[in-house]
């Protein structure tokens, strides 16, 4: 056990505690709303969309110059009949990438919004498996602008115990803010958090707690014929990369609400967890696709070295990472079709 049965009892200040009741809250009025009861004014046409086409992908990204990166490449065709449908404030688009049926929707930014979009696409349409794509901080100084990782395990790094000033050391990794005192370190009265694992929740399981949230292993394995990939070195005539990017397999990442610009907090965090991508959204939207036992798959472009010396993020660099990040995930998807994985429902 990751703590034991008097640590549980006590009352603590656990942030992750109030993040996942109001995950579940928002995921109760997602699935109130659209899980399409018979009398929901989209209940027609969603059925349409199943109907027409499917089973689909699910291709989601967080951040509109990610999404910009898939209008522009004209790889995604939209359905002639249905082109989209809006629900819950946000558009599920219809049609095919790479003549393979997906649906794509952006979700918004961070955690909540990421995962109550991933369930309301897994409760409206009839999906096979989520791919995310998007762009990211670097937090491994081996990687360069415009490379992508290929995760294979993604944590929540933002879900805390906040522990009393000097309590004792806890089972779990810390940060300990005193030992970033400058220019001595030494004691702070904000003490310590201990980072602490996810409650997982899926269907005839017990609850799991687990700190590393996988992939799925099938789509993963496939995903590393990707490796030799040739990337986008040069957004435009005026702008290029020194080296060409790469595919880079295997890696971990870190999920959490916090844009990360800050070197020390950056090197922690590999140096901690041996991760080396930070976003804000990966990890819930893996973890939705575990609780309904529906592959995913992660792709993140590296835009930036979080709390880098290049303080101001630059346009063209997000631009090429999303280009880059699409231009894996386009690329699987057409590998997911030619071998035909579907997992049971």
């Amino acid at each position: 056990m990751i703590m034991g049965l008097n640590q549980r009892r006590r009352w603590v200040l656990d942030v992750k505690s109030v993040v996942m009741l109001g995950l579940g809250l928002l995921f109760a009025m997602a699935q109130h709303t659209v899980q399409l009861r018979s009398n929901h004014p989209m209940h027609g046409i969603v059925d349409r969309v199943n109907e027409i086409g499917g089973p689909y992908i699910g291709l989601v990204m967080a951040y509109p110059p990610e999404e910009l990166a898939l209008i522009t490449s004209r790889l995604f065709v939209h359905n002639s009949r249905i082109p989209f449908i809006d629900l819950a404030g946000r558009r599920f688009n219809v049609g095919k990438i790479k003549n393979v049926d997906v649906i794509y929707v952006m979700t918004g930014e961070q955690t909540v919004n990421s995962g109550i979009t991933v369930q309301i696409l897994l409760d409206a349409f009839d999906i096979r498996g989520v791919v995310h794509y998007g762009t990211a901080g670097s937090s491994n100084n081996s990687l360069s602008f415009g490379d992508v990782s290929v995760m294979k395990y993604v944590a929540f790094t933002g879900s805390w115990k906040w522990k009393a000033f000097k309590s004792e050391t806890g089972q779990l990794p810390e940060l300990d803010f005193g030992a970033f005192n400058f220019p001595v370190r030494g004691k702070n009265l904000l003490a310590k958090v201990e980072f602490t694992p996810s409650q997982l929740y899926s269907a005839g399981k017990p609850m799991e707690e687990l700190f590393w949230l996988p992939v799925d292993s099938e789509w993963f394995d496939i995903a590393t014929q990707l490796q030799d990939l040739e990337l986008r070195r040069c957004l435009n005539d005026t702008y290029c990369l020194p080296e060409r990017p790469k595919v880079i397999v295997g890696l971990r990442g870190s999920t959490a609400d916090i844009f990360l610009d800050n070197a020390a907090y950056r090197e922690f965090l590999f140096k901690q967890f041996n991760v080396s991508t930070v976003d804000e959204e990966s990890a819930a939207i893996v973890m939705a696709c575990l609780s309904n036992a529906v592959p995913s798959i992660v792709f993140r472009g590296v835009s930036d070295l979080g709390g880098g010396s290049d303080r101001l993020l630059s346009i063209s660099r997000i631009s090429l990472a999303s280009i880059n990040a699409l231009r894996v995930a386009a690329e699987f998807i057409a590998l997911i079709d030619k071998n035909n994985l579907v997992h049971d429902q």
